[in-house]
Protein backbone atom coordinates (compact mmCIF):
# COMPACT_ATOMS: atom_id res chain seq x y z
CA UNK A 1 0.00 0.00 0.00
CA UNK A 2 1.43 3.38 -0.97
CA UNK A 3 1.55 6.43 1.25
CA UNK A 4 -1.42 8.81 1.28
CA UNK A 5 -0.13 12.28 0.47
CA UNK A 6 -2.08 15.54 0.64
CA UNK A 7 -0.56 18.45 -1.29
CA UNK A 8 -2.10 21.68 0.01
CA UNK A 9 -1.61 25.09 -1.55
CA UNK A 10 -2.50 27.86 0.85
CA UNK A 11 -2.63 31.64 0.75
CA UNK A 12 -4.73 34.62 -0.19
CA UNK A 13 -4.67 35.40 -3.92
CA UNK A 14 -5.86 38.95 -3.14
CA UNK A 15 -2.66 39.72 -1.20
CA UNK A 16 0.00 39.56 -3.90
CA UNK A 17 2.68 36.97 -3.20
CA UNK A 18 0.56 35.35 -0.49
CA UNK A 19 -1.17 33.58 -3.40
CA UNK A 20 2.03 31.61 -4.13
CA UNK A 21 0.74 28.28 -2.74
CA UNK A 22 -2.45 28.47 -4.78
CA UNK A 23 -0.52 29.17 -7.98
CA UNK A 24 1.93 26.32 -7.41
CA UNK A 25 -0.76 23.67 -6.94
CA UNK A 26 -2.50 24.92 -10.09
CA UNK A 27 0.73 24.30 -12.00
CA UNK A 28 1.77 21.06 -10.31
CA UNK A 29 1.41 18.19 -12.74
CA UNK A 30 0.64 15.12 -10.63
CA UNK A 31 -1.41 12.14 -11.81
CA UNK A 32 -4.91 12.55 -10.39
CA UNK A 33 -5.87 8.93 -10.98
CA UNK A 34 -3.69 7.94 -8.02
CA UNK A 35 -6.09 7.91 -5.08
CA UNK A 36 -3.13 8.05 -2.71
CA UNK A 37 -2.33 11.65 -3.72
CA UNK A 38 -4.67 14.62 -3.54
CA UNK A 39 -3.66 18.10 -4.73
CA UNK A 40 -5.90 20.88 -3.41
CA UNK A 41 -5.88 24.66 -3.47
CA UNK A 42 -7.18 25.55 -0.01
CA UNK A 43 -6.66 29.27 -0.46
CA UNK A 44 -7.76 30.79 2.86
CA UNK A 45 -9.94 27.86 3.99
CA UNK A 46 -7.88 26.78 6.98
CA UNK A 47 -10.73 24.97 8.70
CA UNK A 48 -11.36 22.94 5.54
CA UNK A 49 -7.71 21.85 5.57
CA UNK A 50 -7.92 20.97 9.27
CA UNK A 51 -10.98 18.78 8.65
CA UNK A 52 -9.33 17.11 5.64
CA UNK A 53 -6.30 16.31 7.79
CA UNK A 54 -8.60 14.23 10.02
CA UNK A 55 -8.79 11.72 7.12
CA UNK A 56 -5.51 10.08 8.17
CA UNK A 57 -2.98 11.31 5.61
CA UNK A 58 0.55 9.93 5.96
CA UNK A 59 2.17 13.12 4.69
CA UNK A 60 1.17 16.71 4.10
CA UNK A 61 3.09 18.75 1.53
CA UNK A 62 2.22 22.34 2.44
CA UNK A 63 2.94 24.98 -0.22
CA UNK A 64 2.92 28.57 1.04
CA UNK A 65 4.59 31.96 0.95
CA UNK A 66 7.04 32.50 3.80
CA UNK A 67 8.34 35.75 5.29
CA UNK A 68 10.99 37.55 3.30
CA UNK A 69 14.42 36.96 4.79
CA UNK A 70 16.30 38.92 2.18
CA UNK A 71 15.56 37.70 -1.33
CA UNK A 72 12.00 37.37 -2.69
CA UNK A 73 11.58 34.26 -4.80
CA UNK A 74 13.96 32.13 -2.74
CA UNK A 75 12.56 28.64 -2.19
CA UNK A 76 12.85 26.76 1.08
CA UNK A 77 11.96 23.10 1.63
CA UNK A 78 11.84 21.96 5.23
CA UNK A 79 10.09 19.65 7.67
CA UNK A 80 7.45 21.43 9.73
CA UNK A 81 8.10 21.77 13.43
CA UNK A 82 4.69 20.86 14.83
CA UNK A 83 5.87 21.50 18.38
CA UNK A 84 6.41 25.22 17.82
CA UNK A 85 3.31 25.52 15.64
CA UNK A 86 1.09 23.83 18.22
CA UNK A 87 1.51 26.81 20.55
CA UNK A 88 -1.08 28.76 18.51
CA UNK A 89 -4.41 29.16 20.23
CA UNK A 90 -7.58 27.25 19.62
CA UNK A 91 -10.17 26.81 16.95
CA UNK A 92 -10.24 29.51 14.25
CA UNK A 93 -12.68 28.89 11.41
CA UNK A 94 -11.18 31.70 9.33
CA UNK A 95 -7.45 31.31 10.01
CA UNK A 96 -5.09 30.06 7.32
CA UNK A 97 -1.79 30.43 9.10
CA UNK A 98 -0.31 26.91 9.36
CA UNK A 99 -0.07 27.28 13.15
CA UNK A 100 -3.81 28.04 13.30
CA UNK A 101 -4.60 25.09 11.04
CA UNK A 102 -2.63 22.68 13.25
CA UNK A 103 -4.14 24.19 16.42
CA UNK A 104 -7.61 23.70 14.92
CA UNK A 105 -6.69 20.13 13.98
CA UNK A 106 -5.61 19.51 17.58
CA UNK A 107 -8.86 21.04 18.88
CA UNK A 108 -10.77 18.64 16.62
CA UNK A 109 -8.93 15.69 18.17
CA UNK A 110 -6.51 15.06 15.34
CA UNK A 111 -2.76 15.18 15.04
CA UNK A 112 -0.75 16.45 12.10
CA UNK A 113 0.97 14.05 9.74
CA UNK A 114 4.61 14.29 8.75
CA UNK A 115 4.70 17.66 6.99
CA UNK A 116 7.06 19.01 4.35
CA UNK A 117 6.80 22.72 3.60
CA UNK A 118 7.65 24.16 0.20
CA UNK A 119 7.88 27.87 0.90
CA UNK A 120 8.82 30.89 -1.15
CA UNK A 121 10.03 34.17 0.30
CA UNK A 122 7.38 36.77 -0.49
CA UNK A 123 8.20 40.12 -2.03
CA UNK A 124 4.90 41.86 -1.37
CA UNK A 125 1.73 40.85 0.44
CA UNK A 126 -0.01 44.17 -0.17
CA UNK A 127 -3.58 44.16 -1.46
CA UNK A 128 -3.75 43.24 -5.12
CA UNK A 129 -3.81 40.20 -7.34
CA UNK A 130 -0.78 38.70 -8.99
CA UNK A 131 2.64 37.58 -7.89
CA UNK A 132 5.71 39.77 -8.02
CA UNK A 133 8.19 38.84 -10.75
CA UNK A 134 10.70 36.95 -8.54
CA UNK A 135 7.94 34.93 -6.87
CA UNK A 136 6.22 34.18 -10.20
CA UNK A 137 9.56 32.94 -11.54
CA UNK A 138 9.84 30.56 -8.56
CA UNK A 139 6.47 28.89 -9.25
CA UNK A 140 7.69 26.37 -11.89
CA UNK A 141 10.66 25.39 -9.68
CA UNK A 142 8.33 24.92 -6.71
CA UNK A 143 5.92 22.83 -8.80
CA UNK A 144 8.84 20.59 -9.84
CA UNK A 145 9.96 20.35 -6.20
CA UNK A 146 6.46 19.27 -5.13
CA UNK A 147 6.40 16.61 -7.84
CA UNK A 148 9.84 15.33 -6.80
CA UNK A 149 8.89 15.28 -3.11
CA UNK A 150 5.71 13.30 -3.83
CA UNK A 151 7.65 10.83 -6.01
CA UNK A 152 10.26 10.38 -3.27
CA UNK A 153 7.58 9.86 -0.63
CA UNK A 154 5.95 7.18 -2.77
CA UNK A 155 9.20 5.22 -2.94
CA UNK A 156 9.54 3.37 0.39
CA UNK A 157 13.35 3.23 0.36
CA UNK A 158 13.70 6.96 -0.26
CA UNK A 159 11.04 8.08 2.21
CA UNK A 160 13.41 7.82 5.15
CA UNK A 161 16.19 9.64 3.30
CA UNK A 162 13.78 12.46 2.39
CA UNK A 163 12.73 12.79 6.01
CA UNK A 164 16.38 12.93 7.04
CA UNK A 165 17.15 15.64 4.43
CA UNK A 166 14.31 17.88 5.61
Amino acid sequence: MSARILVAGIGNIFLGDDGFGSEVVRQTDLPQEDSGVRVTDYGIRGMHLAYDLLEGWDTLVLVDAVPNRGKPGTLHVFQADHESWSEAAGLDAHGMDPAEVFASLHALGGSPPYTVVVGCEAGSVDEGMGLTEPVAEAVPRAARAVKEIVAALQTPASTESLREEC
